[in-house]
């Protein structure tokens, strides 16, 4: 079992930057993978980051070049280090941590949700 705990939203204004934490407990496989997700008002949850053991990350479109995924494995540790943020960047963040289980399926875990909102 794997509890992520989120902090670090809050309020920020356009252009600004924000850091967002999520510590994990419990074990940590090498082929789990952690990220980032976003939940906007009226949007589908969408996939903002994401990074593997090896420091390889993976970014949306949308936030290339103004965040940045890292991890300490030591730690077990994820961070999002958000910058330029714009009005769209609102919405809920959430933790992920999927476990590949093999066969090609895999499980999802989910931290509660940080808010991060965009307003001047």
């Amino acid at each position: 079992q794997v509890q992520l705990v989120e902090s670090g939203g809050g309020l920020v204004q356009p252009g600004g930057s924000l850091r967002l934490s999520c510590a994990a407990s419990g074990i940590i496989f090498s082929r789990d993978v952690m990220g980032w997700y976003r939940l906007a008002p009226a949007k589908q949850r969408e996939l903002v980051a994401s990074i593997t053991v090896g420091g390889t990350p993976n970014y949306a479109d949308s936030v290339k070049g103004r965040f940045t995924i890292s991890r300490d494995n030591a730690k077990k540790t994820v961070f999002l280090q958000m910058s330029s943020l714009k009005s769209d960047g609102t919405a809920v963040y959430y933790c992920n941590v999927r476990r590949f289980l093999g066969g090609g399926t895999t499980y999802d875990y989910w931290g509660q949700g940080t808010q991060v909102t965009v307003s001047s």
